[in-house]
């Protein structure tokens, strides 16, 4: 991938949506829900705190995220739908879900 976020951007991949319920009834694609987790491909340099300190990030690449449903920018980077997200809109990193 040819993008490098900024500051304290970090760019997740959405896990694809379940296609099933627990119970086997299948979703169809026009009511399936985004999904509200991802994958963390790249992550910026972190933010600059009040005393001019670089605060680096809390995730990195590989980490497994969960954020809102409305959270981040969607854009499409060769060819792949992404979302771009800030650090403090993730709520949070599922642990021993390590994916790259």
């Amino acid at each position: 991938m040819n993008f490098r976020p900024l500051h304290d951007r970090v760019v997740v991949r959405r896990r694809d949506a379940e296609e099933k319920t627990a119970g086997g009834i299948i979703i169809p694609d026009t009511v399936q829900e985004k999904p509200m987790e991802g994958d963390v491909l790249a992550t910026g340099s972190g933010l600059v705190n009040a005393v001019g300190r670089l605060v680096p990030l809390d995730v990195k690449p590989g980490d497994r995220v969960l954020f809102g449903k409305w959270s981040g920018t969607e854009v499409r980077i060769a060819g792949e739908d992404l979302l771009v997200l800030k650090e403090s809109d993730l709520m949070g990193v599922v642990e021993g879900a390590r994916t790259a």
